[in-house]
């Protein structure tokens, strides 16, 4: 039996490569489609697990502390990601609220603690309990977090409602910012670095 360790698949055209080791800022492109194989990932196990901690923190400051504060006349009001899930479901359009709950707050949430598990055990060198479905589920999750695309609305109400109205951008919005590029660093296409290394 030929070893396929060694092997990559183009997840776009099914197109089979030798690897190749890769120099910082390199990455591989299939010849077929042009689409990208792997990346050069310098992170460590440890320096994940820490990147993976911070994200954890940063996302419970997103949760928990206001993403912008509006003012008008000596009225005041905030709003944090919660709130605005609670205001989509109060109307009829409460299948949004839900979609919207799973990719800003559950989906983001269920990336971070699988990633601290696995992380967790590879840091002594040993595979997590469950790591073929951990790593199934983060591949998974990885289209339904769709941190930067609230990012984006957030900034864009911000933006909108800035020539109408006082408005102050929070904590949360500032957590939702470093949180986003977080994700993207350790939770992106280079998670698949872990069924190698571990």
């Amino acid at each position: 039996m030929a070893n396929t360790a060694q092997l990559i698949i183009c997840e776009h055209c099914d197109c089979v490569y030798q690897k190749a080791p890769l120099a910082k800022h390199q990455k591989a492109l299939c010849l077929r489609c042009a689409g990208v194989l792997q990346r050069y990932n310098g992170l460590a196990v440890d320096q994940r697990l820490a990147l993976t901690v911070t994200a954890a923190v940063l996302w419970l400051f997103a949760n928990f502390y206001p993403i912008m504060s509006i003012s008008l006349q000596g009225l005041k009001n905030s709003a944090t990601l919660w709130d605005s899930v609670l205001a989509l479901s109060q109307g009829p359009i409460t299948f949004i609220a839900m979609v919207a709950a799973i990719s800003i707050i559950i989906a983001p949430a269920f990336q971070l603690l699988l990633l601290m598990w696995v992380l967790g055990f590879a840091l002594a060198d040993r595979r997590a309990p469950g790591f073929k479905l951990c790593m199934r589920w983060l591949e998974t999750l990885r289209p339904w977090s769709m941190l930067e695309v609230c990012l984006l609305g957030a900034m864009v109400a911000v933006f909108k409602l800035a020539g109408m109205l006082d408005v102050l951008p929070g904590l949360g919005l500032f957590a939702l910012a470093a949180l986003s590029l977080l994700l993207i660093r350790i939770a992106g296409r280079d998670v698949r670095d872990l069924w190698d290394l571990l």
